[in-house]
């Protein structure tokens, strides 16, 4: 691991760490080798998903011309870059997951709550981006097939029998990527990432050749706003662009672990972040503008619009494609995560691949296209989950920040005795806990009550502030004896017991 000053831990302290807390993949990483291009392909895998492409181009329907959807894409993913920068550190500098950097907020045990709750939502995510991706390769069956139509109909579960056969073939294709492990995950993200934009880029020019330039409007809206309805409009689509990427935001220290250095973390992100989630929201604007000018119809399925393309090979290897990359994102964001937090619960007993496939098992149970079928219902299910996770990013935040000073004592997160800095209570942190409940049940509340809708689509933001906020003033006093050791240390009197740097 990089020597950091604000890091540290006894030489040779691994063979002490609890087994209770520890296994090969919850123990800090050996070796930190991963670049920016790593962190940059990471990114362009989570955006160039057909999930994505759904959310962005479900902004249509709240009635914004396409230049402002533009704006809102923008806005909002700069805040998930300022955000992937805070939370990427403490797992950067200890080299551990997300699960055991919980540790240091919610106690040694206390971090299974957060976990959980990540590894949960990741069930949704997991199984929705799945059914996506079967949609495009049930597709490819019909338009090489066509006599498979009569399997299409509603069988059980809301779901066709060609529907569940495709959802299986595609629930076994990432389950086959996921079990050779992260480095396989590696080389799959750092090619699915790219391959996406080939087809979106030739989508793209294909509608601009057949509509023409005039055919691509920036004012397209099928609503008629005020400025003040306009204004509100655009700061809601922005809050809905942070919480699509809560998510892998919430767990991106599941990946940071392995970067060589901030540096190279914080160019990753604004690589993969900004400039990458530029082209692919102009890209996106192009496509769904020119689909009503092309099919007399706004589309905002990537999916439809593909298949409508009348050359049959250009549709299969465009679905093909489709599919590869929300492989990858289903991976990334919905693999890793559960397979480290589930581990986390029961090191000994959960590997980092039986905890995957928890996740997998479990986003099927929810039949995930009950939860993502129209434009309204994907924002509610993004309020949600925005909901859970607000909460958890700000108490994680402040306590790395403002109340632990940016540090991190790494054997004291495996270590499972009462004379471990992170032991609290029995393991526990009451004040984290005491902060995380009531703010996921007023971020839930506002989003089950009808005269609160205005603001459910912020639930995100308004769980960030609640949780960090009840957590900075319940740890006001940890925070004040910190500080007072630190100023005793300066000053000459008072000692401070340090532990030995790490080097790797």
């Amino acid at each position: 691991m990089p020597n950091y000053s604000n890091v540290s831990s006894a030489p040779n302290s691994e063979a002490h760490y609890s087994p209770r807390l520890t296994n090969e993949d919850l123990a800090p990483v050996p070796q930190q080798n991963w670049s920016w291009y790593n962190i940059f392909s990471f990114w362009m895998s989570d955006v160039h998903s057909m999930g994505g492409y759904v959310v962005a181009a479900s902004f249509f329907t709240l009635g914004l011309a396409s230049w402002q959807v533009l704006i809102c894409l923008l806005a909002g993913i700069c805040i998930v870059q300022l955000c992937a920068n805070l939370v990427a550190k403490p797992s950067q500098m200890a080299g551990v997951p997300y699960a055991v950097i919980c540790r240091q907020a919610f106690g040694v045990f206390g971090a299974n709550i957060p976990a959980i709750i990540r590894g949960l939502i990741a069930f949704a995510w997991y199984g929705i981006q799945t059914w996506l991706a079967s949609n495009a390769l049930m597709l490819v069956l019909l338009k090489f097939w066509p006599a498979l139509s009569s399997l299409t109909q509603p069988a059980w579960l809301g779901l066709s029998l060609l529907g569940w056969i495709c959802f299986t073939v595609m629930w076994l294709l990432q389950a086959a990527v996921f079990w050779h492990g992260m480095n396989a995950i590696k080389r799959f993200i750092d090619i699915a990432g790219p391959a996406v934009y080939v087809v979106m880029l030739a989508l793209a020019g294909w509608i601009v050749y057949k509509t023409g330039f005039d055919g691509i409007s920036l004012t397209l809206t099928s609503k008629s706003l005020s400025v003040s309805e306009q204004s509100w409009q655009m700061i809601t689509a922005t809050a809905l662009v942070v919480s699509y990427f809560s998510g892998p935001l919430l767990n991106f220290g599941d990946f940071s672990r392995y970067g060589k250095s901030m540096q190279h973390i914080r160019r990753g992100n604004r690589w993969g972040l900004p400039f990458n989630f530029l082209l692919f929201s102009v890209v996106t604007v192009v496509i769904v503008s020119g689909t009503r000018s092309l099919f007399g119809k706004m589309i905002t399925d990537p999916i439809e619009t593909v298949s409508m393309v009348g050359n049959d090979l250009a549709v299969a290897i465009g679905l093909l494609t489709m599919i590869t990359a929300t492989i990858g994102i289903n991976i990334v964001a919905n693999f890793v995560s559960p397979a480290f937090d589930f581990s986390n619960c029961a090191p000994q007993k959960i590997t980092f691949r039986a905890g995957g496939m928890i996740a997998a098992v479990g986003s099927v149970l929810l039949t995930p296209w009950n939860l993502f079928q129209s434009p309204e219902l994907i924002h509610y299910t993004l309020d949600v989950l925005g909901a859970f996770i607000g909460p958890l990013f700000g108490i994680l935040l402040v306590d790395f920040y403002l109340i632990k000073r940016g540090k991190v004592v790494v054997d004291d997160l495996f270590n499972a005795t009462p004379s471990g800095r992170y032991w609290y209570r029995s393991g526990f942190n009451p004040k984290a806990i005491a902060a995380l409940l009531p703010s996921v049940a007023i971020g839930v509340l506002i989003s089950f009550v009808p005269a609160m809708h205005g603001v459910a689509n912020f639930s995100w933001f308004i769980g960030v502030a609640l949780g960090g906020g009840c957590y900075r003033w319940l740890a006001r006093a940890e925070r004040e004896e910190a500080t007072a050791t630190r100023y005793a240390a300066r000053s000459g009197t008072g000692r401070i017991k340090s532990k030995r740097p790490i080097h790797c």
